[in-house]
C-alpha cells in the first residue's frame, strides 16, 4: 500500500514543511518566519510591525520615485536612493534631466553627510536645521509632498498594508504612482 497521499492534496502536503517537529518524546512547533519583508517595529505604534512609503516629487506634486521600507528606518537613509532612481524628465530640447536643481526637506533630513552627497551631485539642499526655531519658510513648499502622499494613500489598499509580500505592495505603489502621473 502506498503511504503517500494522492492528488492535489498530496502535492500541497509535500510542498510545505511540517508544523510540528519531533523532539525526544514529544513534538514541538516549528519556528515561523521572523517577520514579513520590508517591515519593522514602528516607533509610534507600540512597536507593531509596519512599513513606510518614501517619495520624491517635483514642484507640482507629481511623484517621481517611491520606495517601501520597514517602519523603523530613518527617512534620511532613503534620500540618496530615491534621487538615484528618478527617471529622465522631458523638458527642453536635448538630453533629459535626471536630477533636480534643489531638494526641499524637513528637519528629519538634517545631516551634514547627506548635504555633502547632494552637493556632490550638484543639487542644492534646502533642509531645515535641527534646533532652530520654526519659521524656516519650508512649510510653504512642504505641503506639496504631503498632498502627494495623500494622493498615494487614496487607495485604501496602500493606506493600510494588507499584503504579506513586499513585492506585491511595491508593485501596487508603482501602479498608483503611474495613475497619479497619468491624471496630472
Amino acid at each position: 500500500m502506498d503511504a503517500t497521499p494522492a492528488g492535489a492534496a498530496g502535492q500541497a502536503a509535500r510542498g510545505r514543511p511540517a508544523r510540528l517537529l519531533p523532539c525526544s518524546s514529544r513534538c514541538l512547533p516549528r519556528a515561523g518566519h521572523a517577520r514579513r519583508p520590508k517591515t519593522g517595529p514602528s516607533p509610534v505604534d507600540r512597536a507593531r510591525p509596519g512599513s513606510k512609503h518614501h517619495m520624491i516629487s517635483d514642484a507640482r506634486g507629481t511623484p517621481l520615485a517611491v520606495t517601501l521600507t520597514g517602519g523603523n528606518r530613518n527617512d534620511v537613509t532613503q534620500l540618496i536612493p530615491l534621487i538615484d532612481t528618478v527617471p529622465g524628465v522631458r523638458g527642453r530640447r536635448g538630453r533629459p534631466r535626471f536630477r533636480p536643481d534643489a531638494v526641499y526637506a524637513d528637519r528629519a533630513y538634517d545631516h551634514d553627510k547627506y548635504r555633502r552627497l547632494l552637493r556632490h551631485r550638484r543639487i542644492t539642499p534646502v533642509i531645515a536645521r535641527r534646533g532652530d526655531e520654526h519659521g524656516s519658510g519650508l512649510g510653504v513648499v512642504r505641503w506639496v509632498i504631503e498632498r502627494s502622499l495623500g494622493w498615494l494613500h487614496w487607495p485604501r489598499r496602500l493606506r493600510i498594508r494588507w499584503e504579506r509580500r513586499a513585492d506585491i505592495h511595491d508593485s501596487l505603489l508603482q501602479l498608483t504612482t503611474c495613475l497619479i502621473q497619468h491624471r496630472r
